[in-house]
């Protein structure tokens, strides 16, 4: 809520550059938007812009209705009016201290304007305390000489914890976070779950803390082991890891057949037929077997080694095992 705004005199270094500041402040000490114009002189639009950054912010910047029927209500009338912040750039009408544009639902010019009499109207008054469109706006000849309407910002130096984007309010000042981060001041950081993969090897960086916003977290499987899904999951703004965790599943070899008149005994550590698989292979009595008695999956993969299968020319398949009648003794 706000409180009784307080007057304050401040004086210039130059002539002219003397005049009154009104503060609404606001409870508990926070720090507030505060609003100065020149009372001894008037100036150009550029001279009256060179003053303000000179002693205070820049020419004032109206954020809302609020605010217009405030300075309305506490300035006291001139009749030349004041220079608020907007200008024509490039033909468009913009607010200076943000080079952003004005926006339609932001307007509040007066009935006609802006008119761009003689087509060098390129700044803005406000007119405060007139008789009629009091509050309104008109475009003017930035030649022409106004009282000054300044502001100095509560938003400095380091406001929202440098996590978002500090809007002036009359009397304060609010917090537009920036994905990833909310709490009155910006100060808290969204949190995704913690990751526990099993089987997986992990290595992360938290730049915000634990499993937080723009935590990033890589990922890799032992020798023999193929991963299953992304490589490198981030933490949303939206409280969501950017992917589902990885698996690590073990790398397979072609299935093996027993041989006719034989037997195939394996041994299957991370799946049948996979990385860590052994296998071992018998005849029936009356048979010898051609080729080695055992084989093991290895890392690659993609195959059995052969061993000492070149002892048989004739065996060309090293998944296939032969056995031959064993000759009379």
């Amino acid at each position: 809520m706000l409180g009784f705004p307080l007057w304050e005199t401040f004086v210039g270094k130059g002539a002219g550059l003397w005049g009154w500041a009104f503060t609404p402040c606001a409870r508990g000490g926070v720090g507030a938007w505060t609003y100065h114009y020149s009372d001894q002189g008037d100036y150009t639009w550029e001279q009256a812009r060179n003053y303000c950054q000179t002693f205070f912010t820049d020419l004032v910047a109206i954020q809302n209705k609020q605010e217009i029927e405030y300075l309305n209500e506490t300035l006291p009338f001139h009749g030349r009016y004041y220079w608020i912040g907007i200008r024509k750039l490039g033909g468009t009408w913009t607010w200076v201290g943000t080079r952003k544009a004005l926006t339609k639902e932001a307007e509040n010019w007066a009935d006609g304007e802006p008119n761009n009499r003689r087509s060098n109207q390129d700044c803005v008054e406000i007119y405060i305390k007139r008789q009629w469109e009091s509050g309104k706006w008109n475009d003017e000849p930035c030649s022409r000489k106004k009282k000054a309407l300044c502001y100095r910002a509560s938003c400095q130096p380091f406001p929202c914890s440098q996590r978002g984007e500090c809007v002036e309010t009359i009397g304060s000042y609010r917090c537009e976070c920036y994905p990833g981060f909310h709490g009155p001041e910006c100060e808290d950081v969204v949190q995704c779950p913690k990751l526990e993969p099993k089987g997986v090897s992990m290595n992360c960086s938290h730049p915000y803390g634990d499993f937080s916003y723009n935590s990033t977290c890589v990922f890799g499987c032992q020798e023999g082991f193929e991963r299953r899904g992304a490589g490198m999951l981030r933490c949303l703004p939206s409280q969501q890891w950017s992917a589902d965790t990885p698996t690590c599943t073990a790398t397979t070899c072609p299935v093996l057949s027993a041989p006719d008149r034989g037997e195939l005994n394996c041994s299957h550590l991370h799946g049948d037929f996979a990385f860590g698989s052994t296998c071992a292979f018998s005849c029936q009595m009356g048979f010898a077997l051609m080729g080695s008695e055992s084989r093991e999956c290895t890392t690659s993969g993609c195959h059995w080694p052969w061993g000492d299968s070149s002892i048989f020319p004739s065996l060309l398949d090293p998944t296939v095992w032969l056995c031959s009648p064993q000759a009379p003794t």
